[in-house]
């Protein structure tokens, strides 16, 4: 893991370029049992929005890479990295954090480094819903943990002003989200087709003149689906040296379901049978609408002077929104600032994505058992199965159409989509969610239920399985960290010990 993650903190291609560099990358975490330093662990994944939880089998890390000519050095230049890993994607925060640090280090090397871990120590975990003061090297950090419960495409910003902390100098708006404008700017007129190729989990190979376009651009594209989680593999950043290089590049077979980052010319040739390649360009804001790249057919991928452009022979299933490049175009002209042109697309993407969800909410909520069969003495009843072809039959009267103004093939989308990686991450995600959910209620019925006139006319033996029973739920929902008040938890476990009372001395001290 050390060797990869020294592999993954430099340019992997030759660069003159001088100066400073920031970008990261994304590391499946190698052997080992993956066991969470964290007990916070299970309770911050539950309140944190799903594209920000905590990664228990990838690590991120954050680079700020030095470049400077220095003739007292063997090769002549200063060539060094300073790495932030963490298994948060909390990319602005990290950046800015290594903005602070890095330029320090680079002078006075490890003391200034011992003394900055010193102060990250004493941070507060991260709460979802909580703004915090991160105090470091002199200056504080302000930032706002985004939760579940925030409304989706709600400013970070507008939520602090409610909240009266001290007033702290560097306020950061979001601790994830990159300007997507600006990462998306050579692709705008394709950014339906980029958000079809995210939802169906295709495997898109991003080819950029440098480690910063390539993590932009990977993680931009990663984020276009919120509040749907990208259940993919994804790497903003991959070089030769990676341990799944070999895995990537095989032609024996298909390519995985990921989306990887590369600048080294050689993925050219390696990564030619891919079926969707992005090449883009360095990422430069203009006063015009950047060049866009074209669509080109995959045989067209020449290996040396490939162009900048999307090769593929994708076609999309719905239909191109021009009244969004409109409004972007009209922004550029009005020279509007970056980040109001940034909102405008992710509120674009985010309406877009909850246009297809929404239909998919809606019948997944169907099948959750109604209040009333829930019985306090039988086991909870079950989430009835999901049926494609049932599902499809709800979209003429509550399908996309009725919150989205695209047109096209919306059936066909959704049966693409069931095939993806994607549709099973959220499956299983909202099928834990209602399972829970069914738990919660059946404890709650419990709590109503009369357990005195229920053992009446119960054996010892009927009476012991029901205390096992309801230790093994207490204990399930405290792990699991279900979605049942307190006080339920606390009158089961009186429950539990009234029943315990009423049983003869020899089967007390048994259980």
């Amino acid at each position: 893991q050390k060797t990869s993650i020294c592999y993954l903190s430099f340019p992997d291609s030759y660069s003159g370029g001088l100066g400073d560099t920031q970008f990261s990358f994304r590391l499946r975490q190698s052997g080992g049992q993956r066991t969470t330093h964290y007990e916070d662990d299970g309770e911050y994944n539950r309140e944190a929005p799903l594209t920000l939880q905590r990664e228990s089998a990838h690590y991120f890390g954050y680079v700020y890479f030095r470049q400077v000519k220095d003739s007292s050095m063997k090769r002549g230049y200063f060539q060094k990295s300073l790495v932030l890993v963490s298994r948060l994607p909390y990319v602005n925060l990290f950046q800015s954090l290594l903005q602070l640090i890095a330029p320090e280090y680079f002078d006075k090397l490890e003391p200034c480094l011992e003394a900055v871990c010193n102060e990250i120590d004493q941070w507060p975990p991260p709460v979802p819903g909580q703004t915090l003061n991160l105090p470091v090297m002199g200056v504080v950090i302000q930032v706002r943990i985004p939760s579940r419960v925030d409304k989706p495409g709600s400013s970070p910003v507008k939520q602090f002003n409610q909240e009266n902390l001290l007033p702290a100098p560097l306020v950061l708006p979001s601790i994830h989200e990159l300007d997507l404008f600006r990462c998306f700017q050579p692709v705008l007129i394709h950014i339906q087709m980029l958000w079809e190729l995210m939802l169906l989990g295709e495997p898109i190979v991003v080819m950029a003149p440098s480690p910063t376009v390539s993590s932009e651009m990977v993680l931009a594209l990663t984020s276009c689906l919120a509040p749907l989680r990208y259940c993919c593999d994804y790497r903003p950043y991959f070089t030769i040296h990676d341990s799944e290089f070999k895995e990537y590049t095989t032609r024996t077979q298909a390519p995985p379901n990921i989306v990887v980052g590369v600048t080294n010319p050689f993925f050219i040739k390696t990564l030619q049978h891919w079926p969707h390649i992005l090449r883009v360009g360095e990422l430069r804001m203009s006063g015009d609408l950047p060049k866009q790249v074209k669509v080109k057919k995959l045989a067209k991928l020449k290996t040396l002077d490939t162009k900048p452009g999307i090769y593929t022979s994708y076609k999309t299933f719905l239909h191109k929104d021009k009244t969004l490049i409109k409004r972007l175009l009209k922004g550029i002209q009005r020279k509007r600032p970056s980040e109001v042109q940034s909102a405008l697309l992710r509120r674009h993407l985010l309406e877009l994505t909850q246009s297809f969800i929404i239909p998919l909410e809606h019948y997944i909520a169907s099948l959750m058992p109604l209040q009333r069969a829930i019985t306090p003495w039988k086991n909870p009843p079950q989430i009835r199965p999901f049926r494609q072809e049932d599902f499809m039959k709800t979209l003429e009267h509550a399908g996309p159409q009725l919150t989205c103004v695209l047109k096209g093939d919306w059936l066909g989308l959704y049966r693409r989509f069931f095939k993806s990686p994607n549709f099973d991450g959220w499956y299983r995600q909202r099928h834990k969610e209602m399972t829970q959910k069914l738990e919660a209620l059946h404890l709650e019925a419990i709590c109503e239920a009369n357990i005195v006139a229920w053992m009446k006319d119960k054996s010892e033996v009927e009476i012991v399985d029901l205390v096992l029973k309801l230790r093994e739920k207490l204990v399930r929902a405290r792990c699991q960290h279900l979605p049942v008040k307190e006080e339920t938890l606390q009158r089961v476990g009186l429950y539990i010990e009234t029943i315990i009372g009423s049983l003869p001395e020899d089967l007390q001290t048994v259980l």
